[in-house]
């Protein structure tokens, strides 16, 4: 039997610490973006990476897709996950470097069951990509409700990293 010492899930420091986000700079961006890519252990262990829409709320990610897909059954077989988020990405060609802002997370995955939570899910998306039109997303929430999956990430670790140049112009 594993002492709990033992359990506790350690995730690499970043190797550049002076390119390092603050917390509230990289809740920043993951609020701000409107896509990520997430990464899943594939069929035969390959990394199977997905681009999806997201929304951030309450200290969780959000997303929605197919009932059945690679991406669903990768996460049925393991729930451990990654999410990209790059907020900018601007090749400076004089410099031969790019000026960037990023985020890293890694977490658990799990498709949403019950009701109530698969509502307040989806109804943060709509709330994220169509303020402007909530109640035409709650019809349209309506006429999907059973063919779509609600998928909540758990974010264990996440870091915020930019580019050098980005850091010291503040």
């Amino acid at each position: 039997m594993k002492k709990l010492e033992e359990c506790v899930i350690m995730f690499r420091e970043m190797r550049r610490k002076n390119q390092l986000l603050s917390k509230e700079e990289t809740i920043k961006i993951l609020k701000s973006c409107t896509s990520g890519v997430l990464g899943v252990i594939g069929d035969d262990d390959y990394p199977y990476t997905v681009p999806v829409s997201y929304t951030y709320k309450d200290g969780k990610l959000f997303f929605h897709g197919a009932k059945e897909g690679h991406k669903i059954d990768s996460i049925k077989r393991n729930d451990k996950v990654t999410f990209c988020i790059i907020e900018k990405d601007e090749v400076i060609q004089k410099t031969f470097t790019t000026h960037f802002r990023s985020v890293s997370i890694f977490g658990r995955a799990r498709i949403l069951t019950e009701d109530e939570e698969r509502k307040y899910a989806i109804d943060s998306l709509v709330e994220k990509y169509s303020p402007d039109y909530i109640e035409e997303g709650q019809q349209e929430i309506k006429s999907a409700w059973n063919r779509v999956c609600i998928l909540e990430i758990t974010i264990e670790h996440i870091t915020g990293k930019a580019a050098i140049e980005l850091i010291n112009n503040k």
